[in-house]
């Protein structure tokens, strides 16, 4: 396994350590164990970065034009891609995840290496942007990093940072329609260009009925509407799908993942760095455990200090000091709480034999305390019994709720949906459940987890996005499968409750 290249300045570290978590997140998704890969992200991290200085000691051909280059991050991540082929042939298969075995092995990884105008087109508009506004491009929409922090790390003004990156997706759908232009395509393909080009411009433009039929059946055209279409919230997709291939959108919701962890869960050295305060309820958590092990302590050692006092009865002093030296051994473990209450009740279990009895209110504040506890945790979205708790309180009240179901994207085999759901009461967590009339299989979800029972899917809210204010709004995506025919999901709930499809 190489070593990692030497940064040759201060920047050139900063920008190692700003790139290593994105190359070993997406080697992970690449790799069948984490040796593998870290021996995989180390590989296509030396490669990446021995390209990109060649790439930058290279002088323009002409005066005003530059080489087409990859910002850093999805460079580095084509190199993830390339290695892990040449693992293939090299015969460390093996160590691969076998999903990307058949795909390195398929005429869908062929186009990224095949003649340049039939690659896809997100990868074609991305290297046709000047290498600082693709990757403001690539933090902001596939990062997920907030703009702010993009501001900073590019050197650009946060006050102005929202319309350069709205200039700069502009940008992007421009080098896309002209390279969708320049691609080879059949006589009905180009027919269709111009009307893709005039639907996808406009938010409230429908699409005609016979253009719909055609990106069902075109892959070519159905990535262009991806790239060409920057409302929607499918921008994302498309370039992840398009720069890096397989694994595309596995690797968009790690990173959007990742973001909500660093940004949100109260880490303190990250949250610092990103210019976020720390998360105010990990912090109060951290304050009420360390009280209670200070106090859990305490109690140990008066327990300690009673039973070392001399008068004591002789049964009681003959117990005792046998239960205070194991206690200093129990002190630092979790389980110190335990250990001081058998300690307190066993010496007074001969006189208030009637005081335990009335004391049901100690496992009703246990009781209490673990509602909390798992509420805030990941077991709720997975146990039968943590989803049904919003709904619970208000039986009588039926959530009224508006559904949006936005097919952003259909190829010959599968789709793209995002559902976006409106809530007029505000929600502590939510499912969203929903049937399909012709057979669709969902295969994929972010922003949430799922479960399908023949035509009935049903989404459950990750732990990053259960709360959603009264009048707000939440939303997921999938990939799905279909044959024959494709209608959109109806007879939706939230929450239980039924909802209305716009």
């Amino acid at each position: 396994m190489p070593d990692l290249p030497t940064p040759q300045d201060a920047a050139e570290a900063a920008l190692f350590s700003e790139c290593w978590d994105a190359v070993l997140s997406y080697a992970d998704l690449c790799t069948s164990g984490s040796t593998a890969a870290t021996q995989l992200a180390t590989e296509a991290f030396s490669l990446g970065m021995r390209e990109a200085r060649e790439a930058g000691s290279v002088p323009a051909r002409n005066v005003g034009r530059r080489p087409a280059r990859l910002p850093r991050i999805p460079l580095l991540l084509t190199a993830v891609r390339n290695t892990s082929a040449t693992w293939e042939i090299q015969g460390q298969g093996h160590l691969l995840d076998p999903e990307l075995r058949l795909w390195l092995n398929s005429d869908k990884a062929a186009r990224y290496t095949g003649p340049p105008l039939s690659r896809p087109l997100a990868l074609r508009g991305l290297r046709d942007l000047q290498e600082p506004d693709a990757a403001l491009l690539w933090l902001a929409e596939v990062e997920a990093l907030p703009l702010p922090v993009v501001a900073r790390r590019l050197g650009l003004d946060p006050a102005v940072a929202g319309e350069e990156l709205a200039q700069v997706r502009g940008l992007f759908r421009d080098r896309c329609h002209r390279a969708h232009l320049d691609s080879p395509m059949d006589a009905l393909c180009r027919s269709y260009a111009r009307l893709l080009d005039a639907v996808t411009r406009s938010p409230a433009a429908d699409t005609p009925k016979d253009l719909s039929r055609h990106l069902a059946r075109c892959v070519e055209c159905a990535e262009a509407a991806a790239c060409l279409r920057l409302h929607g919230g499918g921008l994302p997709g498309a370039l992840a799908g398009g720069v890096i291939g397989w694994g595309g959108l596995a690797y968009l919701e790690r990173r959007r993942r990742a973001a909500e962890v660093r940004l949100g869960a109260g880490r303190p050295g990250s949250a610092d760095s990103d210019g976020v305060p720390p998360n105010p309820g990990a912090h109060k958590a951290r304050v009420v455990r360390n009280g209670l092990l200070v106090a859990a302590v305490l109690v140990s050692l008066l327990a300690l200090a009673v039973s070392m006092m001399p008068g004591g009865g002789t049964d009681n002093g003959a117990a005792s000091p046998g239960d205070a030296d194991r206690q200093p051994v129990a002190d630092p473990g979790p389980s110190l709480p335990s250990t001081d209450a058998r300690s307190t009740s066993s010496p007074r279990s001969s006189a208030p034999a009637t005081t335990p009895t009335p004391k049901k209110s100690v496992p009703k504040k246990s009781a209490e305390k673990n509602p909390n506890a798992t509420a805030q945790g990941t077991a709720s979205s997975t146990a039968p019994g943590g989803d049904p708790e919003p709904s619970a309180p208000d039986p009588s009240e039926a959530v009224t709720c508006d559904v949006t179901y936005d097919l952003l994207n259909q190829w010959p085999d599968g789709f793209q949906v995002t559902v976006t759901v409106t809530s007029e009461q505000a929600l502590d967590s939510w499912q969203v459940g929903w049937s399909f009339h012709d057979g669709q299989k969902v295969g994929q979800m972010w922003d949430a987890s799922f479960t399908q029972n023949d035509s009935r899917v049903t989404a459950t809210a990750a732990d990053y996005n259960k709360s959603v204010p009264a009048g707000g709004s939440l939303s997921f995506g999938f990939l799905a499968s279909w044959q024959g025919k494709n209608s959109p999901g109806y007879d939706f709930t939230l929450n239980g409750h039924g909802c209305a499809t716009e």
